[in-house]
């Protein structure tokens, strides 16, 4: 089980930062392969849901309130490190998102922009599938609703 810690950007340590910078390169630009700029100027308007396995920080979310990022709440940058992913920490992650946008937004409607090869992933959080896939950062995506 991971220990959870929810942050708003001015909250995060230098080193809380370090590491989710460094996880999120780890991830979406070494792993996937795909040059990007990670570092999009909205994590200063985002909550950090950090995962910490041990005390080392091995699953992350950003999440933004209704409006900003799209008209309902939303979850991004959603990982795990490569070597955790067999613990089901996805969900864990997930679920302490979904519940983190219900205590901070008061909404129950959540928008995300998938990987459309976690589509399942994201259908077994009871997101269902909106819209046409499309193309971001030359990785194919579908947007993906939550209604709790």
């Amino acid at each position: 089980m991971l220990e959870i810690k929810t942050k708003s950007f001015n909250e995060l340590s230098t080193t809380e930062l370090y590491d989710v910078l460094q996880l999120r390169s780890e991830v979406f630009v070494v792993e996937q392969d795909c040059v990007y700029q990670d570092i999009d100027g909205k994590d200063k308007k985002a909550l950090h849901v950090l995962g910490y396995k041990a005390s080392k920080l091995v699953a992350y979310t950003r999440i933004f309130k209704p409006g900003y990022y799209f008209n309902e709440a939303s979850i991004g940058r959603v990982l795990v490190k490569q070597t955790e992913r067999q613990h089901q920490y996805g969900y864990e992650i997930m679920n302490a998102s979904i519940l983190a946008i219900k205590d901070n937004y008061k909404t129950d409607e959540i928008r995300i922009s998938a990987q459309t090869y976690l589509k399942r992933f994201y259908n077994n959080l009871n997101f269902k599938e909106v819209g046409e896939g499309y193309l971001e950062d030359g990785i194919p995506h579908i947007n993906m609703i939550l209604k709790t």
